[in-house]
C-alpha cells in the first residue's frame, strides 16, 4: 500500500472568502452595471447572481425577497412608461391616451433590467456574507464602531422581523385566532400582528440599547476580537483591482467617452 501522505504534502483547502472582498465585488458590479447601462449587462448580472445564490444555498430566501421588491417596481414602470411614454414614436398599440411605445418599452426594460441587477447584488451580498465576520474585519481596521453597528443591524433587520412575525403569529393561532380565508380576513390578522410586533421591536432596541452601553460601545480605546477572519494577498488584489475598475467605469460614463450601446429593438428613449 502507498505510504500515506503527510501534512505538507495534502492539498490545502482555499481559504474562505473575506467579507470585505465580497462587499468590494458588490459595490464594483453595481457601479459598472450603472455606467455601462445596458439592459443586457443589467440582465445578465441578475441571472449571475440567481446562479451564485443557487450554488451558496440561499435561492429559497433570496428569490422571494427579490420578488416582494420588484414585482411592484416593475409594474410602474410598465404603467409609466410602457404606457405613458411622452417621448416615444414608434407607436405598436394605442388606446385613447394610453399608447405603447417601442421607445417606452425599452426605456421600462432597461430600467427594470438595472434594478433587478442591483437588487439581487444587495440580496445576494446580504444573504451570504457572515455579519460576525463583517464587524470584527470593520473592527480591525479601526472602522467607526457606530458605522458597523448600523451596517449589522441593517444586514440582520429583515431576519429578525420576520422571526418575530412567525413567533407572533404562532402564539395568536395557538390561543384560537384565524389566520387563513382569503384576502381581507388575511387583511384583518395581519393588523392584529402588527402591534405586538412594533412594541417588541421596541423594546427589543432598548434592550440593545443598554446591552451596548454597558460593554462600553462609546468607548474611545482601541478594540480587540476574538474573531479572527482571514485575508490573503490575491483577495486584498482582487478588492484593489474591482474598485479601480469600478472607478474607471463611472469616469468614463461622467465624461462621456463610454461607448454607446444600442437599446432593444434598435431605438433610443
Amino acid at each position: 500500500m502507498p505510504a500515506p501522505l503527510n501534512t505538507a504534502a495534502r492539498l490545502k483547502t482555499p481559504a474562505p472568502l473575506n467579507p470585505l472582498t465580497a462587499l468590494a465585488a458588490a459595490v464594483a458590479t453595481a457601479a459598472i452595471t450603472t455606467a455601462v447601462s445596458s439592459w443586457a449587462v443589467s440582465l445578465t448580472v441578475a441571472l449571475g447572481c440567481a446562479a451564485l445564490a443557487v450554488r451558496a444555498g440561499v435561492a429559497g430566501r433570496l428569490a422571494p425577497a427579490a420578488a416582494v421588491i420588484l414585482a411592484p417596481f416593475w409594474l410602474s414602470l410598465l404603467v409609466m412608461h410602457g404606457l405613458f411614454f411622452p417621448e416615444g414614436r414608434t407607436v405598436l398599440a394605442e388606446w385613447g391616451a394610453v399608447r405603447v411605445t417601442a421607445e417606452g418599452l425599452g426605456f421600462a426594460l432597461d430600467m427594470g433590467a438595472r434594478t433587478a441587477a442591483y437588487v439581487m447584488v444587495c440580496l445576494l451580498f446580504s444573504f451570504t456574507v457572515r455579519v460576525p465576520d463583517l464587524v470584527a474585519v470593520m473592527s480591525a481596521r479601526r472602522v467607526p464602531p457606530q458605522f458597523g453597528y448600523v451596517l449589522a443591524s441593517t444586514l440582520t433587520l429583515a431576519p429578525a422581523i420576520t422571526g418575530r412575525l412567525v413567533r407572533i403569529r404562532q402564539a395568536q393561532e395557538s390561543r384560537g385566532l384565524v389566520l387563513g380565508g382569503g384576502p381581507l380576513p388575511r387583511l384583518a390578522a395581519a393588523r392584529l400582528q402588527m402591534l405586538p410586533l412594533v412594541l417588541a421591536l421596541i423594546q427589543d432596541a432598548g434592550e440593545r440599547a443598554q446591552a451596548l452601553e454597558s460593554r462600553g460601545f462609546n468607548g474611545t480605546r482601541a478594540r480587540t476580537s476574538y474573531r479572527d477572519v482571514p485575508d490573503t494577498a490575491a483577495q486584498r488584489g482582487f478588492r484593489v483591482l474591482a474598485l479601480l475598475l469600478a472607478a474607471a467605469a463611472v469616469a468614463l460614463r461622467i465624461s462621456g467617452q463610454w461607448p454607446g450601446i444600442p437599446w432593444p429593438w434598435g431605438v433610443q428613449p
